[in-house]
């Protein structure tokens, strides 16, 4: 039985296979991450910089800019 068990885990140690797709998962989950973490702050900078250009060009007074 002891025998048996240790070929199978053996085996299992050796065979890659589907090991690649794993590896795939992970990355794509990385790089969305990754990405959607850079827009939302690439999107926040873009609106600060788009509300001081609406002021600045309404003399701060009134945003008529949407």
């Amino acid at each position: 039985m002891r025998a048996t068990l240790m070929k199978k885990l053996r085996s299992f140690r050796h065979n890659d296979e589907g090991v690649t797709l794993v590896e795939y998962g992970v990355a794509l989950v990385l790089a969305v991450t990754v990405g959607v973490g850079a827009l939302s702050g690439l999107g926040t900078t873009v609106e600060g910089q788009m509300d001081s250009a609406c002021s600045a060009m309404t003399g701060g007074t009134v945003a008529v800019c949407p």
